[in-house]
């Protein structure tokens, strides 16, 4: 019985967690509202019919049914004001409504780079400086040795480690140069990478070595790792649209408890890795040009800006509705694939 209520326990840590990266996205485009001048109505987390709700003196605070995201409502940002009103989102040019919506996904990468800082801090961090080789790896076998400290992969600085698995991963399994410093000596390999099967990586066998970092080495850290994963990410996004991986790869909201829950057993920092993790990934999705997304509003209203006009307001919520209705529809396929086909791991 006491390991169910541990379950339980490590399941609500996830969706808390999960929670916080919601409110966080949401508090942006709130707090620029503000900002701004404009009225909020409704600060919403998740989805669906009202569960329960506190009223402040002018916005709605509520939470509601379904856990998959959240909103802040504006007034006037449907465009159903036609008094001149000031507050009214609106009413508001281009260059101001543009920084309520991209307020969201920056706060996400803030998050990230703060929680992988602090996960830095504790845990330490990998630096590229060899500490020890996998016996018969493509990197033993061409002669780099612990101590080496990698410079470059393929012309690129390293800088952290986070460089040189984004260089390894980016060959695609191709040949790459690897440059290191040896004892003031400075030594370059061309290495193949190996495809290691279990974890869908391309490796060549070499363990970095840990650092704990001053405050400022974290942050620079944190913010080295949301690089790093921005650029894994696009490279997922290349490698699904060229038809290189499959729909085993690719999980909904029932993988992320699951994989939140798992983290959770393995610690809080482990979790907080995640939830790094997973801010970067929210930010991403939702700057993808897409309409009813905040990366579709914010090419409009660049556009805008750059055309200095704006664009019919009845086309814009049609093709908005429709992106809606997309995801919508998407999302309930990825639902019912989390639970007809899980991923394993």
């Amino acid at each position: 019985m006491g390991a169910v209520f541990q379950n339980i326990g490590h399941i609500l840590m996830a969706i808390i967690a999960f929670g916080i990266l919601v409110i966080v996205h949401e508090f942006g485009h709130f707090i620029l509202a503000k900002i701004n001048d404009v009225r909020v109505d409704e600060f919403s987390i998740g989805m669906g019919p009202k569960l329960f709700g506190i009223k402040g003196k002018e916005t709605e605070y509520k939470v509601c049914l379904l856990p998959i995201g959240g909103y802040v409502k504006m007034y006037g940002e449907d465009d159903e004001v036609t008094s001149s009103d000031p507050r009214a989102y609106a009413n508001k040019s281009s260059w101001q409504k543009l920084s309520i919506v991209l307020a969201g996904p920056i706060m996400n990468i803030v998050l990230a780079i703060l929680l992988f800082a602090i996960v830095g801090r504790v845990e330490g961090v990998k630096i590229p400086i060899v500490s020890q080789l996998i016996d018969n790896s493509p990197a033993q076998q061409v002669g780099i040795k612990a101590g080496d400290e990698i410079k470059k992969v393929n012309g690129n600085e390293v800088v952290s480690w986070e460089d040189f698995v984004t260089g390894i991963m980016l060959s695609e399994g191709k040949e790459v140069n690897i440059e290191v410093k040896r004892e003031n000596e400075t030594k370059e390999f061309t290495i193949k990478p190996e495809l290691d099967e279990s974890k869908k990586q391309y490796l060549v066998g070499i363990y970095g070595s840990i650092k704990t970092p001053t405050i400022v080495e974290a942050v620079k850290h944190g913010f080295g790792e949301t690089v790093s994963l921005t650029k894994q990410t696009f490279g997922f996004f290349g490698q699904l649209f060229k038809g290189q991986l499959s729909a085993d790869d690719v999980g909904g909201p029932i993988t992320i408890i699951r994989i939140s829950g798992e983290a959770a057993r393995q610690g809080l920092t482990t979790l907080m890795f995640l939830a790094a993790y997973l801010s970067v990934q929210l930010a991403i999705f939702n700057i993808i040009p897409f309409p009813a997304l905040d990366g579709g509003w914010t090419l409009i209203l660049i556009l805008q800006i750059i055309t200095r006009r704006e664009f019919n307001k009845e086309k814009i919520a049609k093709l908005n509705y429709y992106g809606f209705m997309v995801l919508m529809a998407l999302m309930v396929v990825v639902l019912v694939k989390d639970i007809v086909r899980p991923i394993k791991f």
